[in-house]
């Protein structure tokens, strides 16, 4: 649930505090006077696009803030985002400065315009004010009833990615095989020069890492002969000369063992050469050591030599590094394997006969699934439709069949009749702007049922109608308005006269003369006052004032 929302050098708004509460709120204004910019607003801090025109002329940046009240879908996706939450809410905010640079956080934490996305998503839900516009559109029409089936029965969502992901598949094969019916000769060559690629590879046989180990072993044989003499060397000093330092250095420590007992001091001394006696009786053993393991082996450097070569002449021959030349043998192998499934038309067939047979699995759910959410959102709206004063109307979906494709077997189109004895006919074709107005709310307040959005958002919807038909949409969304947060920017006094908490917007002047928008929540007395001048225009009179208590007491 939304909270609050600050505003500030957004537009035309300066600064704006907002604090809501549960229930139906409205947004009543003369027209221009911001009431959508609140929208705008709380879209952009939702990770909507913005750019520097949001920027209130004069100012450095604008910044939107608002604060939400968190359900448990919202917060395993904050944890899981590694965000963490106190009170269970999220503070979102957006910042944009003059010159179109954006920047978000959500508790603090820098996010990402996807990220504010994809968490606003479970938070906020806008009908807009063309959204029955978008209804003409049978893309449109698919897509609304797909999120109803996905928002009942979340398992569903795995049936629309399986039939898109299975379709791909089926595609890519039907494609291949086509390719190789129509360029079969060159695939032919193609696997010819990969086999004899494959086949040199093969005997060389690289080895990840190869590389790395045998120039290695190549640099300790060739200069075994150096190493042996120098560890012989340092062994003959340290100990096996005529005076070694390790025998010196004993004889030392000796000595000053014994002046210790003169003279303490020297203690110090003492216990720091000891520890080096120490150290060189441990090269000692080192030394001893690496002289017994170190070689001098001919044979084995010409064999090493002779391995070098061949892998910096397979390197220069594939174009490739020695370092690199076993990825490039497998790479090669992956392919040569590609074009041998390919060649084998029959067994691509066989393949795409397969892929064919998940992807008809897959959609053939989803079509079952839409045919039963086609017969309730069917029903649902027409008894919608008869409280909106289209008595008589029905409501239909149609799954009409088309070619297999990504989104399933069949077209979503809406079907609509006016009034009693007439056949359903599309959407497009019969509902005037009012008729299509009030469908479009009725889908809207129906689908917001389903929905575990908390917070729902009515942009003007109520477009288009009046008289009677508009106390009743008051009522729907009084009415939805029990069960979820809805916020409802309307022109419309029998909406607004239904609201549990109103704000009205209005434009003004500062001192600069620069004009700005505010809002201030009416009590009931401002109330009944808006709602006259939404009845009656710039002259408020008795009547209307009359009329208006009439219906906010309704």
């Amino acid at each position: 649930m939304l909270r609050t929302l600050t505003i500030r050098d957004f537009v035309i708004v300066d600064t704006i505090e907002l604090e809501f509460s549960n229930g139906f709120t409205v947004f009543t204004g003369e027209t221009g006077a911001g009431k959508s910019i609140l929208i705008d607003a709380l879209q952009l801090a939702l990770g909507g696009r913005g750019d520097a025109s949001m920027v209130r002329e004069g100012a450095a940046k604008a910044d939107i803030t608002a604060e939400f009240t968190l359900g448990t879908t919202a917060r395993a996706w904050l944890a899981a985002n590694e965000i963490g939450t106190e009170e269970g809410t999220a503070l979102v905010r957006r910042v944009i400065d003059n010159a179109g640079r954006s920047k978000a956080w959500i508790n603090g934490v820098s996010a990402t315009a996807t990220q504010l996305r994809d968490l606003g998503e479970m938070l906020v839900d806008i009908h807009g004010q063309h959204a029955h516009q978008s209804l003409l559109k049978l893309e449109s029409q698919r897509e609304l009833l797909d999120n109803q089936i996905a928002v009942r029965d979340p398992e569903a969502t795995t049936d629309v990615l399986e039939t898109q992901a299975t379709y791909k598949a089926w595609r890519a094969l039907v494609r291949q095989r086509e390719e190789f019916e129509t360029d079969a000769r060159n695939v032919l060559l193609e696997r010819e020069r990969l086999e004899w690629q494959v086949g040199e590879l093969d005997k060389l046989a690289p080895k990840a890492g190869e590389w790395a180990e045998i120039s290695n072993e190549h640099s300790r044989l060739s200069h075994a002969a150096s190493l042996l003499d120098g560890a012989q060397e340092a062994l003959q000093a340290i100990s096996e000369s005529d005076s070694p330092i390790l025998s010196q250095l004993s004889s030392l420590n000796s000595k000053l063992g014994k002046l210790v007992d003169v003279d303490a001091q020297l203690q110090a001394v003492l216990d720091c050469m000891e520890p080096a006696r120490i150290q060189l009786q441990e090269a000692v053993y080192a030394l001893n050591n690496y002289i017994d393991k170190v070689e001098l082996d001919p044979d084995r450097l010409r064999e090493v030599d002779a391995r070098m070569e061949a892998l910096h002449s397979a390197a220069r021959k594939f174009r490739t590094t020695p370092e690199e030349l076993h990825e490039e043998h497998a790479s090669l192998k992956a392919r040569l394997q590609q074009l041998a499934d390919a060649s084998d038309l029959d067994g691509l067939r066989k393949q795409e006969e397969k892929a064919k047979a998940a992807y008809m699995a897959a959609a053939r759910r989803m079509s079952k699934r839409r045919a039963a959410a086609a017969v309730e959102l069917g029903r649902q709206v027409t008894a919608a439709m008869q409280e909106l004063s289209m008595s008589g109307g029905s409501f239909a979906v149609a799954l009409n069949e088309a070619e297999p494709g990504a989104h399933g077997l069949e077209q979503v189109e809406f079907l609509v009749a006016g009034h009693t004895g007439v056949a359903p006919r599309p959407l497009a074709k019969v509902a005037s702007g009012g008729e299509l107005a009030r469908i479009s709310l009725a889908i809207a307040v129906i689908t917001a049922h389903a929905t575990t959005t908390p917070t729902l958002i009515f942009d003007e919807v109520d477009t288009g109608i009046g008289g009677g038909v508009a106390e009743v949409v008051g009522r729907l969304l009084k009415r939805l308005g029990q069960q979820r947060q809805v916020l409802c920017v309307t022109h419309l006094p029998q909406v607004a006269s239904q609201a549990n908490q109103h704000f009205q917007v209005a434009k003004g002047a500062t001192s600069e003369g620069r004009t700005v928008s505010r809002i201030d929540v009416l009590d009931s007395r401002a109330r009944v006052e808006e709602v006259a001048r939404m009845l009656g225009g710039i002259e408020i009179t008795e009547t209307t004032r009359k009329h208006a208590r009439e219906l906010l007491a309704s």
